[in-house]
C-alpha cells in the first residue's frame, strides 16, 4: 500500500517534474530532485514523455531516484494513446520490478506525424489494463492508480455533462486519486468539484497550480488545456512581461494567493507544477507550508 493514501487526514503537497531533453544527461535533474526533497512533498510525479515505451526508461529512473534515493513516495506518469498493449505489460513490469507504487494513467495528447495505437482508446482503457495486471502480480502488492481531470472542461468534451460522465467512467475503473490541470480562476475549481459531487465522484482531487512565471509558456499551455485567464492575472502578464525577475515574483505571488484560498476552502491537496524550477516552488513552500499543517480537508462550499 502506498504511504500517500495514509495521509489523506490533511491537505496533500505534491511536486510535478519532467525528464530532461533527450540532448542532456539525466543527471540535470537530480539537484533539483534533492532541492524538493528538502521541501517535503507528500509525493513527486514524473511526466512520461510522448511517444511508446521506448521514453519509459527516463521517466523511470527519475521516479526510481525519487523513491530510493529522496525517500518520497513517486507517481510516474502513463501515456497510452502511443502504446501497443505490449508496450504497457512491459513498462507496467519495469515499474513492478523498480518497485513503483503509483501510475497516474493518462491518454495523453497526438504526436505529429505519428498514428495512434488503437489499443488504449482512453484513459480509462489502460486503467482496465492496469486492473487486470495488479490481479495477475504474485507479490501481494498492486499499482494504486490516479487520474487526471480538467476543471475547465477537456479541450475534447462536448460539454461538460460529457466531460463528467467520462471522468466517472475513470474513477469507476479504478482511479482513486485525481491531479487537476492548471488553472488561474479558483471560482471555476470550485464549481468543479461541486459538479463531481453531484455526480458521485468522491475521490481526493488535487489542484494543479501553475506558477506563471514566463508569459510565452503560460500561453502556449493555456492554448492546450482550455484554462481561462482572469482579468487580474492578464493585467498581471501585461504588465510584467518585459520584466523577467518580476514576472517571476508576480507569479508566485499569484500562485500563493492561489493556494491560499484554495487550502482555507478544504482542497484536497495542491499539485504543483515546478517547471524543474525548485527556487519557484521553495518561494511557495516557505509562504504556505504553515496552512498545510494545519488544513484538514473540508468539503468545499
Amino acid at each position: 500500500m502506498s504511504t500517500i493514501a495514509t495521509k489523506q487526514n490533511k491537505t496533500l503537497f505534491s511536486f510535478e517534474v519532467f525528464p530532461p531533453k533527450k540532448t542532456m544527461p539525466i543527471e540535470t535533474i537530480f539537484n533539483t530532485l534533492d532541492e524538493l526533497q528538502g521541501l517535503q512533498p507528500d509525493f513527486i510525479s514524473v511526466t512520461f514523455g510522448a511517444g511508446g515505451s521506448e521514453n519509459c526508461d527516463n521517466a523511470l529512473a527519475i521516479a526510481k531516484r525519487i523513491k530510493d534515493e529522496c525517500k518520497v513516495q513517486s507517481v510516474i506518469h502513463m501515456p497510452c494513446i502511443n502504446m501497443t498493449k505490449a508496450d504497457a505489460e512491459f513498462c507496467l513490469n519495469q515499474f513492478k520490478d523498480a518497485g513503483i507504487e503509483n501510475i497516474l494513467a493518462l491518454r495523453g495528447d497526438r504526436v505529429e506525424g505519428k498514428e495512434p495505437c488503437n489499443d488504449f482508446a482512453h484513459a480509462s482503457d489502460l486503467i482496465n489494463f492496469i486492473n487486470d495486471f495488479n490481479s495477475k502480480r504474485t507479490d501481494g502488492k498492486s499499482f494504486k492508480i490516479y487520474g487526471a481531470c480538467y476543471p475547465e472542461l477537456h479541450p475534447q468534451s462536448k460539454n461538460v455533462y460529457d466531460d463528467l460522465e467520462n471522468l466517472k467512467i475513470k474513477v469507476d475503473a479504478g482511479a482513486s486519486h485525481l491531479l487537476s490541470q492548471l488553472f488561474f480562476d479558483n471560482e471555476k475549481f470550485y464549481r468543479f468539484i461541486e459538479r463531481c459531487q453531484i455526480k458521485g465522484i468522491n475521490v481526493p482531487i488535487e489542484a494543479g497550480i501553475m506558477p506563471a512565471t514566463n508569459k510565452k509558456s503560460i500561453e502556449r499551455m493555456v492554448s492546450m488545456t482550455n484554462a481561462v485567464l482572469p482579468k487580474k492575472f492578464t493585467d498581471m502578464m501585461n504588465r510584467y512581461a518585459d520584466y523577467p525577475d518580476a514576472i517571476r515574483d508576480a507569479g508566485i505571488a499569484y500562485a500563493i494567493d492561489q493556494i491560499t484560498d484554495l487550502v482555507t476552502h478544504g482542497v484536497s491537496g495542491i499539485h504543483l507544477y515546478t517547471m524543474n524550477n525548485p527556487h519557484v516552488a521553495r518561494k511557495i513552500y516557505e509562504a504556505t507550508k504553515s496552512l498545510f499543517d494545519v488544513s484538514p480537508i473540508l468539503n468545499i462550499d
